[in-house]
């Protein structure tokens, strides 16, 4: 198997030295994912819903680029700053996906990059 680096202009740059994704074989890996808007590089305003809803666009674009979509996804990481905001984000998160939603785990952090309020990463396969 050979290992393939995902990169699309349609979520944002990565902000250190790693890829959007690597696709191994059929399994896809999606670094975490903050609010930041891919046309301006800026950072989504607003609340942890916002921030959820920009992440959650950013995910879907990289899913895209490998020829997959929230279907795919067999596991999720959500990181939050402040776990009191866990049923904001959940329902964001749970927009996305039907009765088959992936395995997933929620962990209270103590930082995040740029003091956003939620991150998120996933592995998929097609």
């Amino acid at each position: 198997m050979e290992k393939k680096i995902i990169n699309t202009t349609s979520a944002p740059a990565p902000i250190g030295p790693y890829n959007q994704a690597v696709q191994f074989g059929n399994t896809l890996f999606i670094s975490g994912q903050i609010a930041l808007d891919p046309a301006t590089g800026e950072l989504v305003q607003g609340d942890v819903q916002a921030e959820a809803r920009q992440v959650m666009k950013n995910l879907a674009a990289i899913l895209s680029a490998a020829g997959m979509d929230f279907s795919n996804v067999l596991k999720s990481s959500i990181f939050l700053m402040d776990m009191g905001q866990f049923a904001q984000v959940n329902e964001v998160y749970g927009s996305y996906f039907g009765d088959d939603a992936p395995a997933r785990e929620t962990i209270q952090v103590a930082g995040l990059p740029k003091g956003v309020k939620v991150e998120i990463s996933m592995v998929a396969a097609k």
